[in-house]
């Protein structure tokens, strides 16, 4: 039996992932220059190769051989505008890997390393692909989830009648239904959680967690700091999380 062609980084069902293909992934993404990239890659945007060459700190060939190398085996994606070629992740399925990577080294062996204003910051409030995590994110989840809002188990998520109407308050309204997109591609869950590797608990991923940081961005409450997955709470989100959410950000 010959082994099976390398894919993405989530093939499809019919495909046998075995040793090898997994050990392709993981050497793809264990190279620190590439493992760079694809941190700057986890806010969702989508990135050109020079803005990629600064986060990995390698010139301009080097990049060049990395990003092949990423989009031939589908963990890159790449968009055309003009004469410009951007890069982001695939699909959500490789942030989500992603995220549980970051997750095993956030409970691994101790580093030394000292922390600075940006690890605070990512802590505090970021961008995991296209949702919110850190303090932010989790708080939110939890927010939803006590008022029954929104209902978890085992990485999976219910939103309830009752939250159907919140939601619909709010500005938001979910599709169940979904058409292809790139944040509502395939069969992408409504709702679904992300372990988030510096909380240890749940925040909110899937079609409601891309839904609500969109949501949040435009109404200004929260607003993306430059050159970071970081994000920034405004004045004006600190008074609306505490009269729609009941909590204050920290």
């Amino acid at each position: 039996m010959t082994a099976p062609a390398r894919g993405g980084i989530l093939a499809a069902m019919s495909n046998l992932v075995s040793g090898t293909t997994l050990a392709e992934i993981a050497a793809l993404i264990g190279d620190v220059a590439r493992a760079n990239m694809l941190s700057a890659l986890m806010d969702g945007r989508a990135l050109s190769a020079g803005e990629l060459a600064f986060h990995a700190g390698v010139g301009a060939p080097t990049t060049s051989g990395h990003l092949a190398k990423l989009t031939e085996a589908k963990i890159l994606a790449v968009e055309k505008q003009g004469r410009h070629r951007y890069y982001r992740l695939a699909t959500p399925a490789v942030a989500e890997a992603l995220e549980a990577l970051m997750s095993l080294v956030a409970v691994g062996p101790k580093r030394h390393r000292p922390t600075g204003p940006r690890d605070e910051a990512m802590r505090a409030a970021r961008t995991c692909y296209d949702h919110l995590a850190g303090r932010l994110g989790v708080a939110i989840a939890d927010s939803l989830v006590a008022r029954d809002l929104v209902r978890l188990a085992d990485g999976a998520g219910l939103v309830t009648p009752e939250g159907d109407r919140f939601l619909c308050d709010f500005g938001i309204a979910l599709n169940r239904h979904p058409g292809k997109g790139r944040a509502q591609a395939g069969s992408r869950p409504l709702c679904r959680t992300c372990l988030d590797w510096s909380e240890r608990r749940p925040h909110l991923a899937g079609r409601l967690g891309a839904a609500l940081c969109d949501h949040l961005l435009r109404k200004g409450w929260i607003e993306r700091v430059k050159d970071s997955r970081a994000i920034a709470v405004t004045p004006t989100g600190s008074a609306g999380f505490a009269a729609v959410f009941g909590f204050v950000p920290e």
